[in-house]
């Protein structure tokens, strides 16, 4: 078996290096190292790797050269733009909303094209999988607007049993967002992120969502960020 060489101790982690080069999570590096598609100064490398600065690392015959930084920003979607690369028939992208210095940086999770509101990109891959892999329970917060009031029944069921939908039950958690007269207007807490699962929860009642707006995920925020503006962000 290939050994990798003994290093000093301000050596590098490879799978780190690799995750933050590539944009990719450090399990995707390790898979790419398990498989023998990398090496250190013509070396193989091998699970655990770590060099030094000056070393050569190539992966898949290409050089990687150290040239990314970790990078977050908060953006406000507005509604008609697709989380993605390409465009959707004639929807704009939200790398419209981006100089092209940003346009390295992957969403993390998405919205759909409907909702509005928080979304975060980031060229740091086991952030993204932190932010949402079911394991790791993360809260989203959104403000919906219903095309008519609420039956206190539906409120009910949708809180404390939720609702059965093709791929499982929807539970949410409801918080009227006015006066008590207002039923059409709700915060919405929630812990997943299936695919438009608050518009299906709601359409399997027989109510339309007519607006869907974003203002948490995890630790952060929407705050003040203007429709269609960015923010830096420190990662918590």
């Amino acid at each position: 078996m290939q050994m990798n060489p003994i290093l000093p101790n301000n050596s590098l982690r490879l799978n780190k290096y690799l995750a933050l080069q590539l944009g990719i999570s450090r399990r995707e590096a390790d898979n790419i190292i398990a498989n023998q598609k990398a090496t250190i100064n013509g070396r193989t490398a091998t699970l655990g790797a770590r060099f030094n600065e000056g070393d050569k690392i190539i992966v898949n015959g290409k050089e990687i050269k150290s040239a990314a930084k970790y990078e977050y920003i908060a953006l406000n979607k507005p509604s008609g733009y697709v989380c993605s690369r390409k465009k959707q028939d004639d929807n704009p992208t939200i790398y419209e909303l981006l100089p092209e210095s940003l346009y390295h940086l992957k969403p993390v999770g998405r919205l759909d094209i409907d909702t509005s509101g928080l979304i975060i990109l980031s060229n740091d891959g086991d952030f993204a999988y932190q932010m949402t892999h079911p394991s790791f329970y993360k809260t989203k917060i959104y403000n919906a607007r219903l095309d008519r009031a609420l039956e206190p029944l539906h409120q009910q069921m949708i809180n404390d049993y939720g609702v059965k939908l093709e791929d499982g039950p929807s539970k949410l958690q409801l918080e009227r967002m006015n006066d008590e007269n207002d039923r059409k207007n709700w915060i919405i807490t929630m812990h997943e992120g299936r695919n438009r699962q608050i518009r299906r929860t709601f359409g399997a009642l027989g109510y339309t969502v007519i607006k869907l707006h974003r203002t948490n995920f995890g630790n952060y925020s929407l705050g003040d960020i203007k429709p269609g503006k960015y923010e830096s962000i420190n990662i918590q």
